[in-house]
This record gives C-alpha cells, structure tokens and sequence, in this order.
C-alpha cells in the first residue's frame, strides 16, 4: 500500500492550494481517507476526512468554510483543496487510510509542506 501525497508549497496569507493524495496498492472502497497536519513544535492533528465510498466527509472546526476534501475514484486521488490560507495552517500535511472498521490509520503518506506567509 502506498499512499502518495503532493501539491504543497509556498503561498500568501488568503491563497489556495490543492493537495493530492494517490492510494495504490489495494482497493480503499472500505476505507476512510484523511488528511492530517503536523506544524512545528506541535502534535499531528486531524484536518478532515472522506469516505471513499459515498463520499461522506467531516472537518476540524478550524478548516470548516475554507478546505474542501474530495476524491476522484478513476484516478485514486483524494484531494484537500485548501482556500483563505493563515499562516497557522503552516505544517507537514499527511494523507492517511484507515478501515471503516477500524480505530486507526493504518497507512501514511510521507507528507508535503505547505507554508503559508503573512
């Protein structure tokens, strides 16, 4: 199983980004898919999740209104689209699978960096 996430980098306070995650290795139909953030100094925290079938989604309060999780079953990928940046949404951003039986995220990606200036 490999989970590959891309699609971080710099931008101003109130940009976009659109981060991608693409899950090979086995079928993720059962499966959530999340997306979870480590900024320095911090603990990793959960930013929002996406049932890969019927697309059920839920959020951290802080992201609710300004990032979007979506996935597109053809190609593999769920993404994180990412809108009116703040400088703490700073971190290392990891995608993640976990079974819908499951308690825990089995699989990690290796994480991209988003940074966003002021």
């Amino acid at each position: 199983v490999q989970l590959q996430a891309c699609g971080g980098g710099l931008v101003q306070a109130g940009g976009s980004l659109r981060l991608s995650c693409v899950a090979s290795g086995r079928t993720f139909s059962n499966y959530y898919m999340g997306w979870f953030r480590q900024a320095p100094g911090k603990e990793r925290e959960f930013v929002a999740r996406i049932k890969w079938s019927g697309g059920i989604t839920y959020y951290a309060d802080f992201v609710k209104g300004r990032f979007t999780i979506s996935r597109d079953n053809d190609k593999n990928t769920v993404y994180l689209q990412m809108s009116s940046l703040k400088p703490e949404d700073t971190a290392v951003y990891y995608c993640a699978a976990r079974h819908i039986a499951g308690t825990n995220y089995a699989y990690w990606g290796q994480g991209t960096q988003v940074t966003v200036s002021s």
